[in-house]
């Protein structure tokens, strides 16, 4: 057993005087090695990704002034509280729980646990979709400024995303290894929400009135409504927690709850700006991705998409690092990264589950839908439902019958939410199958 891995293994939490041997399971990827200031990063650019780009039109839209603020609000509430719950089971039971799926396995048993994993992968999966249409879409909006002759389709550009984004997996061979790439998606990331909102402003001042309407029949509005309200969750999709947590120094959960406000009040602050600000200046008829929505110099639109497509590129390798890590440590990749054995390794494994979502991203190119389908089949159930339950089950005995009650309402209220997003999410996935063919150019 090496150093690392004897680490790994076991380490002391505690005061000096009441020390707490806690067991780690393996893994090969580095744990405990990264600040509570950086994993804040690694979660803030999860909830600044290119998808707030998305979150005017996918968001505000289907919900009006009312229910888009308030909804945004009660979302970020409720989000924080239900990561805060996950994140005090860290150490449950005198075990690092370093992933999702182990937390779920020790309070529930082996069935829960491979459920859960099977939720997890199918939440990250769909959500690394997106990344690869949102980067693509962006690539051909910077193609389109400048030549807009058709002569390269949408699914031509999300498979050029996907290449860029299996180099950047190949390269980067765990979590905490992304440590100056965290501070250039934070650029990244500021470059097109300044650009947006700055745009969107100019033309919002331009425009002498907006239409804030939330278009459609009242049948068709209760399911656009249902859809937005998965988007509402979607939008603090952090359905891998525990994985986040590994990577951070003791006091584990003490610096991850660090970590969580930072996220949850500066982290979300862009977020807002982009999407409230982008729903004023264009009311119902904002675009799906904002970007296609403003006017200004092309150089800076240009800039802005490509900051876009470099951000999901990182994006991506952050919410696919659960899946890397399940193949890693299954094949004992360990060691040196640049060693050819691993480096090879990489390359086929995780060249092959990009080249997987790639191409299911080029076949289904419709963001908002992933993203409603996301927040209803995945979203609700690992970071609201499980979330909450998983808490009642560990810390039943040290609750009274008021916190238990408040746990079994949150679990069936958000249950029913999931049902009722899902059937919504459903919908809107056959509306636009008749309206676009496999591997549409939109």
């Amino acid at each position: 057993m090496t150093a690392t891995e004897a680490k790994n293994r076991k380490t002391n939490v505690g005061d000096d005087d009441d020390l707490v041997d806690i067991e780690i399971p393996d893994t090969a990827h580095q744990i405990s090695s990264d600040s509570w200031f950086q994993v804040a990063f690694v979660l803030t650019t999860g909830i600044n990704s290119a998808y707030v780009l998305g979150y005017s039109g996918t968001i505000m839209v289907p919900l009006g002034w009312i229910g888009g603020v308030v909804g945004l609000l009660i979302a970020t509430a409720i989000s924080l509280y239900a990561n805060t719950l996950i994140a005090k089971l860290h150490e449950f039971g005198g075990k690092r729980h370093i992933r999702y799926r182990d937390l779920a396995g020790f309070i529930y048993g082996r069935q829960a646990y491979h459920l859960t994993w099977g939720l997890q992968y199918i939440n990250l999966f769909m959500i690394n979709c997106g990344f690869i249409i949102l980067a693509g879409s962006a690539l051909k909006a910077v193609y389109v400024l400048f030549r807009d002759d058709h002569t390269m389709k949408l699914p031509h550009f999300i498979a050029i995303a996907g290449l860029i984004c299996a180099i950047f997996a190949i390269g980067i061979p765990h979590l905490s290894a992304l440590g100056v790439w965290l501070a250039v998606s934070t650029i990244l990331s500021l470059i097109y929400s300044v650009v947006a909102i700055v745009l969107s402003v100019r033309d919002g001042v331009k425009t002498p009135s907006r239409d804030y309407e939330i278009q459609g029949s009242s049948f068709s509005k209760i399911f656009t409504i249902t859809g937005a309200a998965a988007n509402l969750v979607f939008a603090f999709n952090t359905g891998m927690l525990p994985e986040i947590q590994a990577t951070v120094r003791q006091p584990v959960v003490k610096n991850m709850m660090k970590a969580l406000y930072f996220q949850f009040t500066a982290g979300v602050l862009p977020m807002y700006a982009v999407t409230f600000i982008g729903y004023w200046a264009y009311g119902s008829s904002t675009s799906t991705f904002l970007l296609n929505s403003v006017n200004g110099p092309l150089w800076v639109k240009a800039l802005a998409n490509i900051s876009a497509i470099l951000q999901s590129v990182i994006s991506l390798h952050i919410f696919a690092s659960p899946t890397y890590e399940y193949m890693d440590t299954k094949f004992g990749i360990k060691g040196n990264p640049l060693a050819i054995k691993n480096l090879m390794f990489r390359v086929m494994a995780r060249g092959g589950y990009i080249a997987v979502s790639t191409l299911l991203s080029a076949l289904l190119p419709f963001l908002g839908d992933f993203m409603s389908l996301t927040g209803a089949v995945s979203t609700f159930p690992l970071t609201f439902i499980l979330a909450n339950h998983m808490y009642y089950k560990a810390k039943n005995n040290k609750l009274n019958s008021m916190q238990k009650l408040w746990h079994w309402l949150n679990v069936v209220f958000f249950s029913l939410m999931s049902v009722a997003a899902a059937i919504a999410a459903v919908r809107l996935i056959a509306v636009d199958s008749k309206n676009f063919h496999v591997f549409a150019d939109l």
